[in-house]
């Protein structure tokens, strides 16, 4: 899978090397996702963001216009993401659920947190929902706990 991981920080990049072990093709870029950085989106399948990106209906709607299919927040909140876009242009979200506060980040939560990042792209890559990380309006895990 493409993506481009925005807003990452020096000390990131070695935890989601050592994560995605080449698996995705993976852009990172240090400037937060905008309407000014979107372009880096174009080509990829899934954006990666954090926390204080700009994942407004604006922006969604012109990442669905560059074609993409998914984000991941490397966070636990998801609120900063316009949901109600989101669906409304098919993109799927997934987040970090257990993602540490600020006070508690060691060197193990950040590559935990990059591990969960990659096993989210792993899992769409492979056309399957990613469980608890799921933050789909479209409620993906009651509906197929409901097929069972």
């Amino acid at each position: 899978m493409k993506a481009v991981a925005y807003n990452i920080k020096p000390f990131e990049k070695e935890f989601l090397a050592k994560a995605n072990q080449k698996k995705h093709d993976i852009t990172l870029i240090a400037n937060p996702l905008s309407l000014d950085t979107i372009i880096y989106a174009e080509g990829k399948d899934a954006v990666i963001v954090f926390a204080n990106d700009d994942v407004s209906a604006l922006v969604i709607k012109k990442l669905a216009d560059l074609g993409i299919k998914y984000i991941v927040t490397r966070s636990a909140e998801t609120d900063h993401i316009d949901q109600g876009a989101a669906a409304a242009y098919q993109i799927k979200i997934a987040n970090i659920p257990s993602y540490p506060l600020p006070a508690e980040i060691t060197t193990l939560a950040l590559q935990e947190a990059a591990d969960q990042t990659i096993k989210n792209l792993d899992l769409w890559q492979a056309n399957k929902c990613v469980g608890d990380a799921c933050v789909c309006a479209k409620n993906c895990r009651a509906l197929s706990a409901n097929k069972n």
